[in-house]
């Protein structure tokens, strides 16, 4: 059997950092070097958002330029990893009796191949998405990922890709660069305290923290991809934050490794 590969939830912040050299996707590239390389890539990004649960079940997923408004080189970047058909499968069987539609149109989003492209320079790992029903709460996710962390002693490597702070309404938009807003640094303090200590119920009920966590995460789509990670940790196991930092005042780009 292969080694238990951790899994991780990446902070990944403004699309141009796919074309950006910073602390951040320096960070993500040494990562990639360091990890043993695993035969696949389940990746779980806030940009596939939508009624049911759908899993990427093609040979050849395409690159998807899910945003507007980005300079043209930026639309010109194609992560051409291949797909998983296989691992779709064991996905929906893992999943079972949850209904997880296969799906031939999707493709990789910018929440996956925006990171993917430091971790993995030559879109050689192949690379399959699930996607995240809008329509069920927080601890439905939690179990989700529950009943994916199999895939960990499989040789398969989870990923969450959000932001556990994702304020847009407050971002410091097109100013000097900003010190993360008070109530920013709190919930991701508050967030660190809670995975240091294992409690995992407080961030699946993540709205009764306070306002804080109101203001961090006014919409859940950044956030549910923590919790599928987190809940593919076993007893013992530790955390670590391989990446850190703010963008913006109120985006935190922390990273989460579990195990």
């Amino acid at each position: 059997m292969a080694k238990r590969l951790p899994a991780f939830f990446f902070g990944h912040g403004n699309p141009m950092n796919a074309l950006a050299s910073n602390g951040w996707t320096r960070a993500w590239s040494a990562l990639g070097a360091e990890l043993p390389r695993p035969r696949a890539v389940l990746a779980i990004s806030a940009h596939w958002y939508l009624p049911g649960t759908h899993v990427t079940s093609m040979r050849a997923p395409r690159t998807i330029h899910d945003f507007g408004g980005f300079p043209r080189e930026l639309y010109d970047v194609r992560y051409p990893a291949p797909g998983d058909p296989a691992l779709a499968t064991r996905v929906q069987q893992l999943l079972a009796p949850a209904g997880v539609q296969g799906d031939e149109h999707w493709g990789l989003d910018h929440g996956t191949w925006s990171v993917l492209v430091h971790v993995y320079p030559n879109a050689d790992v192949p690379v399959v998405q699930l996607s995240i029903d809008e329509t069920q709460p927080p601890g439905f996710h939690y179990e989700l990922g529950r009943r994916l962390a199999p895939l960990r002693d499989e040789d398969v490597l989870i990923v969450g890709s959000g932001n556990l702070v994702h304020n847009l309404h407050a971002y410091a938009w097109g100013r000097h660069p900003a010190e993360q807003f008070d109530w920013a640094v709190r919930f991701e303090a508050q967030a660190r305290a809670l995975l240091d200590r294992g409690e995992h119920a407080p961030l699946i009920d993540y709205e009764s923290l306070g306002n804080d966590a109101l203001l961090s995460v006014p919409t859940p789509e950044h956030y549910l991809p923590l919790l599928y990670v987190i809940a593919t940790q076993r007893d013992g196991e530790p955390v670590s934050y391989p990446v850190e930092g703010g963008d913006g005042g109120s985006i935190s780009m922390l990273s989460v490794r579990v195990g």
